[in-house]
């Protein structure tokens, strides 16, 4: 049995190379998947029955998709898209690799989240913005996701949480970051206090996740702020 210090000195630098490798993953496609979800959630509600534009043939094949994508499980979904996969970033390993799958298994997430934090701004205050006169555009840079915001904010976190699962999964397919070191050291060499600290640091990163978008949801929240 190591001590700590014997530990930190033999897997210390593993595992600060498998938090940062995490960290990335978690950050780049989750912004990517951001961008996405936004404009399919934006588009999902504008173009819904009874909404601002509404198109029933865009929103219902739209909707089709997103759900097909949601359905698939993310270890099936990486499989299922390696070409194109290789086709984007050249690989299928590593970093590089998981990018477009998790890309694709976000963003549907997110383009839901974002339908449904629109649909419950009342109609009320959607209509006095369109009374004033405003474009398309500006309703929704101005009105609609500075209301929905908080709700944002607290999905953000549950979408980065949910991410940090699939990350976790991608290790078992040579995605590197923390689940690798997890696989590699606890299960396949039986070195349980490696997995264990691994799984300790996902454990830290899940809490400072959930704590910063609750504070800052809050921070935003103007109806919590005039209580």
């Amino acid at each position: 049995m190591l001590s700590l210090s014997e530990f930190v000195a033999e897997y210390g630098g593993l595992l600060f190379e498998g938090t940062l490798n995490s960290l990335v993953m978690l950050v780049v496609p989750t912004l990517i998947a951001y961008v996405i979800g936004i404009a399919l959630g934006v588009v999902l509600y504008l173009t819904a029955p009874g909404s601002l534009r509404p198109l029933p043939a865009l929103n219902g094949v739209l909707g089709w998709v997103v759900n097909i994508l949601r359905s698939f499980p993310f270890i099936v979904l990486m499989v299922a898209i390696i070409p194109l996969t290789r086709a984007i970033m050249g690989t299928i390993s590593g970093i590089a690799g998981v990018i477009p799958p998790l890309v694709l298994s976000i963003a549907p997430f997110v383009a839901r989240t974002v339908e449904q934090s629109l649909s419950e701004i009342p109609r009320s205050s959607v209509e006095a913005v369109e009374a004033c006169g405003a474009s398309i555009p500006r309703i929704v840079f101005s009105a609609l996701l500075p209301e929905t915001l908080p709700s944002l904010i607290r999905g953000a976190a549950l979408t980065l949480i949910a991410t940090l699962g699939y990350i976790a999964m991608a290790g078992a397919f040579g995605a590197g970051g923390l689940g690798d070191i997890a696989i590699r050291y606890g299960y396949y060499r039986y070195q349980t206090e490696v997995m264990i600290a691994a799984v300790v640091i996902i454990v830290v990163i899940v809490q400072v996740i959930q704590s910063t978008c609750d504070i800052l949801a809050r921070k935003v929240d103007h109806r919590s702020s005039n209580r």
